[in-house]
């Protein structure tokens, strides 16, 4: 199922029934304790939507699985209602919030005060001013002001807040038509929460402005080196010319951002940041009469005011194929977009569009699956589906093979929309279809942040209003027939589409966001607010933390030679199954190739095509990953399908059979796989610090050579396949079937002899890194990207509290000294971090990997200021204290659950480990002092040579400026890749 169709999955129906008669979705209004609330009958989420007295909107949604809530508050505006002279604005705006108000985040509000009104007036002299010189004279006024202004302010003290209250995943986002605001906080956390957010809405303060505009500046400067949202913004601006949704990017145009003004910034805040036109959603461990009281008490006081909403005109249909071509240095693709109707308060329209959308491509009997992936005309294709406010916009995308022309790829993704329309297609898949979606219903009612967000869309799109719609998504698939398909695909599939062409080579359009002068500020690390304080005396219920016992917790058992680890799921009708093969990549470079190859193949019941179709049609799903040292087939689906779907499973392994012209297809496939991902920035640093962990040969490079790979036999992979099952391996279950059950059934299904030793492994061993070395990647880039990697000691368990509190300490996060320093600070980078990562295996060692994305000019002081703090740990008691608490905070409701229990042994087993990790880190936490965290670093990483690796393009960095480090490597691509 792809990602973008889960809002409509979430939900719903009786998700397990076969009904006659359709369940009624209908609005109901109850009133409890003077609160009044709607809610939709038959909704398995049971969501209440509230609206208080100021038109603020109110949805609550339980689920008692484990005691934390996810929250967003959400305000209705984005992109789409930024002024036209001001786009980005929205997006500025989400950033300022988390900079506090006169009561938080300032030392001295009657000092900072005057500072702040003086940045605010040279920003808008800074505006007007279009003499160059005066500009750059202007702007050092602003950073000098700045830095005096920054001297009263606590940077990150909102962030400090949520961490001491133990709440996560702090962050915000900003799209085309909300802004939203997370976190994922324990149950115990509501009052400090609200509390925060009703002062943080009250009056907000643009403090450290200069500083923060500068990690857009960096936001902006990474979406250009982004070659997929470049092919996002092209694909968008030709199919809405004159809607916003083509013609303002949530980023916003360069000369905007140089150009900022903080009276616009706060005019839109009063304008759109109003109770009726805002919500605060919660999901998640607490009492639903309760809780609408304290959000009523908290934020009834914002006032509400009219807000005019965006209503463009409706835009004129397009007639005729628009084509549009994007260059950069990633490999070359197609995209194609239909503009759609609403799916809105339309509920017939918006299952067609799903259907049509699965039809096409649903990982497994799609037209675009079977036809050109299954058949390997293509390196890959899928489509997907966006449901917008005022419109729907449905894309195709497709990779081309080696030697094939973009062109061609496009004519066979149209080819599959011509069957489309045609009906070319197995009306059958549609029933498979709305099996999947109930399947993947229940496992979305499982997890706070899969249920909170179908409820933010709801609020987006209606305010909640087309709730009844979305519950009843599910009913109203089951009703699409192939004659809707057809009638659908003919109106609205024509030569109206944009296709975008994503060429290799350089983009000449590029312009960055040059980097301003700007003098570091202070942030005041020790400082706390007296709000700050008071909301850290507020009252939280205890919590006790719940710890895994390895001798309770699962089940063991034996299904002939095989080890079974079983856990009983009491909640749903749902199993995973799991066997797990402890060889990997180490063991065999075949393994992950042979298991692509699987894809490909008959067997002598099905062909390749009827296999993919039986596993959907079972609504079963069964996946092969080969990691380094382990591989683990997976099947899951429903309960009543779990002995179908093993057989099929069992049957396709022991019985496929050797498809030479299949094999040679996929060796092109790969080839073209590989020559793509010498083209990927993110996978050429993976491959440089794996380089720097473990040398010349090391995990990265172990593969087969581009000679190997031709020379490979289908015998030699289908002999491996057949034999799987034959290697030691454990048995792995979780579902509703009692475990003496199960082991009879699997005995069975998959009968077992005496297992085969696995093959011996390669013995990687990280290095010693004895001096400083610089290994260089040369990339077509406007930003330069820097990694630190030392490996230090083995594996010690007695570390666990240390490296825990260090990670959280110094570089996990918004409240960290990484991120305060680096970012906050010295606006040297919008992505930075740094943390002490902890072995997967006993035996080996632990190593540090920091990295900053920079802009390509800062690579000298992005450098420096990593090193000083690695060299020279600051020391902060507050924040040290902070750290504590919001680790404890977090083990006191972090619930593992389901087969995680038997994956988090599996992972302590292969640590040496006889019992559940975070006891002892819990236990030992409070015992720790920053002299011991000092001694840590000094021991481990201060004055140490490192490996820094980066990645940058020559033409803007000088080769020169990194020997100054130590000596600098350029590695090849196949030094990198192995090939």
């Amino acid at each position: 199922m792809k990602q973008p169709f889960l809002v409509l999955l979430f939900l719903f129906a009786a998700v397990l029934q076969v009904v006659a008669q359709p369940k009624k979705y209908e609005w109901k209004t109850t009133t409890t304790d003077g609160y009044t609330y709607k809610s939709v009958t038959n909704d398995p989420m049971q969501a209440r939507f509230y609206t208080l007295k100021n038109g603020l909107t109110v949805i609550l949604s339980v689920n008692k699985k484990e005691p934390r809530i996810f929250s967003f508050i959400a305000t209705r505006a984005g992109s789409n209602t930024d002024p036209r002279t001001n786009t980005g604005l929205a997006h500025y705006l989400e950033h300022m919030l988390f900079k506090g108000t006169d009561k938080f985040g300032s030392l001295d509000w009657a000092k900072e005060k005057p500072l702040l009104d003086q940045v605010d007036a040279l920003y808008e002299k800074y505006n007007k001013t279009t003499d160059t010189t005066e500009r750059k004279k202007i702007y050092r006024e602003i950073d000098r002001v700045s830095g005096e202004a920054a001297k009263f302010a606590i940077a990150n003290e909102y962030d400090k807040m949520m961490a001491s209250m133990g709440s996560q995943n702090t962050n915000a986002f900003t799209s085309y038509e909300v802004t939203a605001y997370m976190e994922d906080l324990p149950a115990n956390a509501l009052d400090r929460y609200l509390a925060v957010q009703a002062e943080r809405l009250r009056q907000p303060v643009l403090r450290i402005f200069h500083t923060e505009l500068e990690a857009v500046y960096e936001e902006k400067n990474r979406s250009l080196d982004n070659d997929p949202w470049k092919v996002e913004e092209t694909l968008f601006a030709a199919l809405f010319p004159n809607h916003n949704y083509g013609q303002q990017t949530t980023i916003g145009t360069i000369e905007h951002l140089k150009n900022p003004s903080l009276v616009e910034i706060r005019n839109y805040y009063n304008k759109y940041y109003v109770p009726n036109n805002m919500a605060v959603l919660l999901v998640g461990d607490f009492n639903a009469d309760e809780v609408i009281k304290k959000v009523d008490a908290a934020l009834g006081y914002l006032q509400p005011k009219p807000v005019e909403q965006y209503n463009p005109a409706p835009e004129a249909p397009l007639t005729a194929v628009q084509v549009r071509d994007v260059y950069g240095p990633t490999p070359e693709n197609v995209r194609l977009g239909f503009r759609l109707p609403t799916s809105i308060n339309n509920l017939k329209t918006g299952a067609v569009i799903t259907i049509c959308d699965e039809l096409m491509s649903n990982s497994a009997a799609g037209l675009i699956d079977l036809n050109l992936n299954k058949q390997q005309k293509i390196l890959g294709g899928s489509s997907t589906v966006e449901f917008l406010k005022d419109y729907s916009v449905w894309t195709l995308s497709g990779r081309p093979k080696q030697g094939q022309g973009l062109e061609e790829v496009k004519n066979l993704l149209i080819g599959e929309v011509q069957k489309l329309k045609k009906g070319e297609f197995d009306e059958t898949v549609i029933t498979s279809i709305v099996s999947n979606y109930k399947r993947n219903a229940i496992q979305q009612l499982e997890n706070n942040y899969s249920r909170i967000n179908p409820l933010l869309e709801s609020f987006v799109a209606a305010k909640g209003e087309n709730w009844s719609d979305v519950a009843q998504k599910l009913d109203a698939l089951s009703t699409v027939t192939k004659a809707d398909v057809v009638a659908f695909a003919n109106e609205y599939f024509k030569d109206n589409y944009v296709v975008v062409y994503k060429h290799k080579g350089p983009d000449k359009n590029i312009v960055k966001v040059d980097k301003p002068e700007i003098t570091p500020v202070e942030v005041n690390r020790e400082a706390q607010s007296p709000f700050l304080k008071k909301v850290n005396s507020l009252p939280m219920d205890e919590i006790k933390p719940v710890w895994l016992d390895y001798q309770k917790d699962f089940q063991k058992s034996k299904a002939g030679s095989a080890e079974v680890l079983y856990v009983k799921n009491t909640e749903n009708e749902l199993f995973r199954l799991g066997y797990r093969f402890p060889m990997g990549t180490y063991h065999s470079k075949l393994l992950p190739i042979a298991t692509q190859y699987l894809q490909f193949l008959s067997t002598d019941k099905y062909n390749a095509e009827q296999i993919s179709k039986e596993f959907y049609n079972l609504a079963c799903t069964y996946t092969i990953n080969t990691a380094a040292e382990y591989t683990t087939v997976r099947l899951s689906g429903l309960q009543e399908n779990f002995e179908k779907g093993a057989k099929l499973l069992e049957h396709l392994l022991k019985n496929c059979q050797a498809n030479d012209e299949a094999l040679e297809q996929l060796k092109g496939r790969l080839m073209k796989a590989r020559a793509d991902a010498k083209l990927n920035k993110g996978a050429i640093m993976q491959g440089l610090m794996s380089y720097a962990q473990y040398g010349s040969k090391n995990p990265y490079n172990n593969q087969l050579s581009n000679e190997e790979l031709k020379n490979l036999t289908s015998a030699q992979l289908v002999s491996l396949l057949h034999d799987l099952f034959n290697y030691q391996h454990q048995i792995i279950y979780y579902g509703p079937q009692v475990l003496t059950a199960f082991t009879e059934k699997i005995k069975a299904i998959h009968p077992l002899a005496q297992l085969k030793p696995v093959p011996a492994r390669i013995d990687f061993k990280q290095v010693e890194q004895p001096t400083t070395q610089v290994l260089f990647a040369d990339y077509d880039m406007v930003q330069a990207e820097i990694s630190w990697v030392r490996n230090t000691d083995q594996f010690n368990p007695a570390l666990a509290p240390t490296v825990e509190l260090f990670n959280n300490y110094f570089g996990g996060g918004m409240a960290s000294i990484v991120f305060q320093t680096l970012r906050e600070s010295k606006a040297l980078a919008y992505s930075t971090y740094a943390y002490y990562g902890v072995p997967q295996k006993k035996g080996m060692k632990y190593t540090l990997t920091g990295y900053i994305g920079s802009q390509a000019d800062k690579l000298n002081e992005a450098i420096a200021g990593m090193n000083e703090l690695l060299n020279q740990l600051p020391e902060s008691e507050k924040m040290l204290e902070t750290a504590k608490i919001s680790i404890k905070k977090n083990y006191q409701t972090d619930r593992v659950l389901q087969d995680g229990i038997i994956y988090n042994y599996l992972n302590a087993q292969d640590l040496g480990l006889a019992t559940d990790e975070r006891k002892l880190i819990y236990d030992q936490l409070d015992k720790l002092s920053f002299k011991d965290l000092q001694k840590f670093a000094s021991t481990n990483l201060a004055n140490k040579p490192y490996t820094y690796c980066v990645v940058a393009s020559e033409k803007k960095i000088k080769l020169d400026d990194l020997k100054k480090y130590g000596e600098v490597k350029k590695l090849s691509l196949e030094e990198i890749f192995g090939y």
